[in-house]
């Protein structure tokens, strides 16, 4: 029985009554999702995937599906949650429509966008955000890092690519990155070329604002909220559909979205925001468009 079938026999609500709900949170969640974006700019935007079970095709296979959101953060220094897109994979084209479908409503003004290095999404930044700076999740990285090198030594190099990050001097960020890189180099030659090769991608975050860095450096503020969707989506366990899954997540996502708005608080100071230097200013940008 569909999850919606489950909810209507054990609650004593009837199917039509079901069926009204669902076009009620259908049509608050669709407002919310194609809403205009331009009036606001967004300096940072956060871009992720989560993994749900959904049928498929007229054999209503159970297949997984990537439900990939979009996290901004504006010129007040506030959080949104701009967008949310199910589909097959996370491939070049699937993250090209959803950044386009975002840059119709409205999205402009990016300066960093902090994802992981999916080769699909990476792609899909340089060719429908051009202009911006990448930021590769520092511990998307360190994961990768750490399976070029034996696990007796992994605590070593976690602790010394910790020291890359506790600097502020962004001159001294990429030097203890360097000495780090130069060090692995001779025993672990894997190691040393992922940072060499990585360098510019995963350090981006030293050229904005310091008290900034934290949080952009990662995608963990944006992982947060995955974990509430999957929180919330356990129970369904296999949805019907993708419009049962846009529906689920993107009522959570307007939840969160609300409690954002309502609490008030700020990720950053405005007064921070305005401090965001212009893409011209960005020496990581030259490594990006090279």
């Amino acid at each position: 029985m569909p999850w919606w079938g489950r909810w209507g026999s054990q609650s004593g609500i009837s199917k039509s009554q079901v069926s009204r709900i669902c076009q009620d949170i259908d049509q608050q969640v669709q407002a919310f999702l194609s809403r205009p974006l331009e009036s606001s700019s967004y300096a940072y935007v956060y871009l992720d995937a989560t993994y749900l079970n959904g049928r498929l095709g007229k054999a209503m296979q159970v297949c997984s599906r990537a439900a990939v959101v979009a996290m901004g953060v504006n010129a007040d220094g506030r959080r949104e949650l701009l967008g949310i897109k199910v589909g097959d994979s996370e491939t070049e084209t699937f993250w090209s429509e959803f950044i386009t479908s975002l840059k119709e409503r409205g999205l402009a003004g990016v300066r960093l966008v902090v994802s992981d290095a999916h080769a699909g999404l990476t792609k899909a930044i340089r060719r429908q955000l051009q202009g911006c700076v990448w930021q590769r999740c520092r511990v998307h990285f360190s994961r990768n890092l750490l399976q070029c090198v034996p696990r007796a030594h992994q605590g070593m190099v976690t602790a010394a690519l910790r020291s890359v990050f506790a600097q502020e001097s962004a001159a001294e960020i990429a030097s203890r990155w360097d000495d780090l890189a130069t060090s692995l180099a001779d025993r672990f030659p894997k190691a040393a070329t992922l940072m060499n090769e990585a360098r510019e991608d995963v350090l981006a975050f030293r050229h904005f604002p310091l008290p900034h860095r934290k949080k952009v450096w990662s995608t963990n503020l944006l992982e947060r909220v995955n974990e509430e969707i999957k929180r919330r989506t356990r129970v369904v366990g296999i949805f019907p559909n993708d419009a049962a899954i846009t529906r689920l997540v993107g009522a959570v996502l307007l939840e969160q979205h609300e409690h954002w708005q309502l609490e008030g608080r700020r990720m950053f100071s405005a007064e921070s925001m305005a401090t965001i230097p212009e893409l011209g200013d960005i020496p990581a940008l030259q490594a990006l468009s090279a």
